[in-house]
């Protein structure tokens, strides 16, 4: 029995949500034989409403029109690409508080931030329109004589980008925006958890694309768990899988992907620490950690899951950061003034009561919270907890609301314990000492994708390349040249034909041989 009559829920029909819904657009077409899934409300595990996933023969019947539709798209120049998807951008602002509000809804985290995810697929559309007039290649010297030696980048031909629950649709927009101008066809399966937001954001897509006139299967998603995921990873008909989730699972893309000679990009696990060093800004520092662990209950890649404060003025940073984190307000994610809603799942919360099991068992120390919110939703108090950096917890990621922190003597001690974990997304430092600021960003500071300063480990621009080292995956997203990972590449080599005669310089007519492979005698 769903929830859908109710009139918090009415907002749904305008975006072509109704209660039972089909969750693969393939072919141009709405359809689904799959199984019949239910999604929740977090806030209190209640049914939305239902959806009809993928099979095997949905799967196919998309990949067979997508892989057609290739052949148009690739044709189509890439400032109408980008005009395409500025039509998908204004889509998306004419709806942009009622996609917000399901992101909310169907995710977990608070209305602010669903609207501000949705503006980010903005964002990426206003980015991916001005990027589709700059996909240059190079005119690269040649180093003989009557020759031009060129790069030039082309499409891939489909793009499959798997995402994870926690931003059902921001991650999308990084990679779709982004592939689409560049001439590729994009297959995507959402998370099975949030499989709204999948249909709601294609019916958005598919609806420019219809408009203009467009295969609908240039954009082709389904509903579906592991199967689907696991299709798209053995499918030698997409050549570059995108894929966000956790490490353990990435590897396992990473290495079917590999099997057949496609390419993949990561964006995994983080486990990001933010440094404190005795000369920064305390009252920005305590801000600014609030913002990182507790947003989006801990279940960003970039949230602070490590606090490492000098050990000077380790009780000055605490006492306050302590304080405020007993005033923050749990509550209903749609309602005015919550700063921390659910955890997505009832298995997150679990995993969240036995990570503070296994927390105490490794000597730490509970400082504030550690215990889940009684109530019909999947709430959890924001935690602080006192821990040795060298606890083998540590270097996990808990994905809840959970902050370790430990105390440091020097800055060379920090970036050690910065960079002892598997993970490398994000990090910050807050400091006024210039050298170490520069020693920070440089080849003797962080070990991470993202290395900030005087700001928190999350809420990174789309102007720059969004990803991080080591268990983290090493792809990049969004901004900076993250487009070429998109694109193959190409170097053309071309000799100016000449007609040689007695005359004709040696120098030239043995240039001549390295490309045509024949001998200078039998040019005479």
């Amino acid at each position: 029995m769903t929830s859908f009559t109710k009139k918090e829920y009415e907002f749904l029909k305008e975006l072509g949500i109704g209660p039972q819904n089909l969750g693969c657009y393939v072919n141009g077409t709405w359809k689904a034989t799959g199984p019949v899934i239910s999604t929740v409300n977090p806030a209190n595990n209640q049914i939305i409403a239902e959806v009809v996933e993928a099979s095997a023969q949905d799967y196919e019947e998309g990949m067979s029109a997508c892989a057609e539709a290739a052949k148009i798209w690739v044709q189509v120049t890439a400032p109408k690409r980008g005009e395409i998807v500025r039509q998908i951008g204004d889509a998306l602002r004419a709806n942009l508080q009622e996609f917000g509000r399901l992101v909310s809804l169907e995710m977990g985290k608070i209305l602010p931030e669903g609207i501000g995810e949705v503006q980010e697929v903005i964002d990426m559309c206003d980015f991916a329109v001005g990027l589709s007039r700059q996909l240059n290649g190079s005119v690269i010297p040649s180093e003989r004589p009557n020759h031009m030696m060129l790069e030039m980048w082309n499409p891939l031909g489909i793009v499959g980008v798997i995402t994870a629950f926690n931003f059902p649709c921001a991650v999308l927009g990084w990679n779709a925006c982004i592939a689409l101008v560049c001439g590729n066809c994009v297959v995507w399966k959402g998370a099975p958890t949030t499989p709204l937001v999948t249909i709601a954001m294609t019916k958005i897509v598919a609806s420019v694309l219809e408009k203009n006139n467009l295969p609908g299967s240039i954009f082709t998603s389904f509903c579906g768990g592991a199967d689907v995921g696991q299709a798209i990873a053995k499918d030698t008909r997409i050549p570059l899988v995108s894929f966000t989730g956790s490490s353990k699972v990435g590897l396992a893309v990473q290495q079917t992907v590999s099997q057949r000679f496609g390419k993949c990009l990561l964006e995994l696990s983080g486990n990001n620490a933010i440094i404190v060093m005795d000369d920064a800004d305390i009252k920005l520092a305590v801000r600014s950690v609030l913002f990182a662990a507790v947003g989006t209950a801990g279940q960003r890649c970039t949230t602070c899951r490590r606090l490492l404060v000098h050990e000077s003025i380790y009780e000055k940073v605490l006492e306050p950061l302590v304080d405020v984190y007993k005033q923050v307000k749990i509550g209903d994610p749609l309602e005015k003034g919550t700063l921390l809603g659910p955890l997505h799942t009832r298995t997150s919360r679990e995993n969240f009561e036995k990570g503070i099991h296994n927390i105490k068992s490794q000597g730490g120390k509970i400082l504030t919270g550690g215990s889940v919110v009684e109530s019909e939703g999947n709430f959890v108090h924001p935690t602080i907890v006192e821990i040795s950096s060298k606890a083998e917890i540590v270097k996990e990621e808990l994905f809840a609301p959970v902050l370790y922190v430990m105390k440091f003597k020097t800055f060379e001690e920090a970036v050690e314990i910065n960079n002892s974990v598997p993970q490398g997304l994000s990090s910050s430092i807050f400091t006024r000492n210039p050298e170490n600021i520069f020693k920070w960003i440089g080849p003797q500071g962080s070990d991470c994708g993202i290395v900030n300063v005087n700001i928190p480990t999350n809420g990174a621009e789309i102007g720059g390349a969004f990803g991080g080292e080591k268990g983290t995956g090493g792809g990049r997203e969004a901004g900076s040249d993250s487009w070429k990972q998109y694109m193959r590449r190409s170097t053309w080599n071309q000799f100016w034909l000449v007609e040689i005669g007695a005359d004709t310089p040696v120098s030239l007519v043995n240039s001549s041989c390295k490309v045509l492979m024949i001998a200078p005698e039998s040019l005479k």
